[in-house]
């Protein structure tokens, strides 16, 4: 159902403070799906029912045209504009979590966080997450200038990412800590297990990096002006079967950094869902192999700790699900 833009107008726009739009066009299959189901397939990071309720309450614009009809059919190719209003934050709460604790002190602590662990609580995970586990390990004692549902995080790796995060537990910390990776005064190395044998076996990956067009759900190698400027040092530390064990290390923190820029140079990382798939992936020949995630570990952190400037450094061998796949891989 369309709606007169003019009487829909304030609806829209009252809520400029602290709301997003994702805007794109709609995709061919739009000719014969719903609105909704094909708006899933362009956005990120909605699910199907939280498109089709925005769509109802009046948040999409198709050609300037307020569509309230899930069930629309029949504007494929035509510009649309969803409109995500801010979400209203809740607390997290503490919950027993075990967590792998290398350092910590008054002011910081640093973690090693297992594959399949969220860090912080958002949609279709608003508990069982890094944070929660972290209030109930330091009780309470976070800073609160990520807000009440990422207190202390600083920054973050994917859910399905293993390895070495710091969290704040004061506000100079967190201060201090942000300050150090704007300007790129963080050590980390990852290591990663890809398809094929990079060649040559040490380079530097320079790509802006922003959201793809194909796949609203990926990250991609785009233009400078449509992206943020991302640069990843790869070094080939052992060539296996079909696949090399690699050592990434980041100049920038871009989302899906590594597996991004190593997927644009030809060599996705094994297991990995989102980027990885398809005929020249390893695991479509090696059937003997099971590997349900990116492997990718974030094996070392080092900074100058910002309150009291001693030297941190921390290393972390891989977890046991990829020490087992790169034995399989070993030539």
């Amino acid at each position: 159902m369309a709606l007169d833009i003019n009487s829909c107008m304030a609806h829209i726009y009252a809520m400029n403070a602290g709301q997003s739009t994702i805007s794109g066009t709609l995709p061919e299959s739009q000719k014969r799906q719903r609105l909704d189901a094909a708006l899933t397939e362009v956005v990120d990071g909605l699910s199907r029912e939280r498109v089709k309720s925005l769509i109802a309450g009046g948040h999409l614009l198709v050609e300037g045209t307020v569509f309230t009809d899930p069930s629309a059919k029949k504007l494929a190719g035509k510009p649309f504009a969803l409109t995500i209003p801010e979400p209203i934050e809740g607390p997290a709460q503490p919950q027993d979590i075990p967590l792998d604790v290398l350092f910590e002190d008054p002011h910081l602590i640093i973690v090693n966080k297992p594959a399949g662990l969220v860090v912080h609580p958002a949609a279709g995970h608003a508990d069982g997450t890094l944070v929660n586990a972290l209030l109930h390990h330091c009780r309470g004692e976070l800073s609160g200038i990520g807000g009440v549902s990422r207190p202390g995080i600083v920054h973050r790796i994917d859910k399905d990412t293993s390895g070495l995060m710091v969290a704040a537990k004061t506000d100079a910390a967190h201060q201090g800590l942000s300050a150090l990776f704007a300007k790129h005064d963080i050590e980390r190395r990852y290591l990663a297990i890809v398809n094929g044998r990079p060649n040559p076996p040490m380079a530097t990956i320079e790509g802006s990096i922003g959201r793809s067009n194909v796949n609203r759900k990926k990250m991609a190698v785009v233009g400078d002006d449509r992206g943020k400027t991302a640069m990843t040092h790869y070094t080939v530390k052992e060539m296996l079967d079909g696949a090399a064990l690699v050592e990434c290390t980041l100049e920038t923190g871009r989302t899906h950094q590594v597996r991004v820029h190593m997927t644009h140079i030809g060599h996705s990382l094994i297991g990995d869902p989102l980027y990885g798939a398809g005929r020249k992936s390893l695991l479509s020949r090696r059937k003997d192999i099971q590997f349900r995630r990116q492997a990718l570990h974030a094996a070392s952190l080092g900074f100058v700790h910002p309150i009291t400037d001693e030297k941190l450094m921390f290393s972390i061998d891989f977890p046991d699900d990829m020490q087992e796949l790169f034995m399989k891989l070993r030539v």
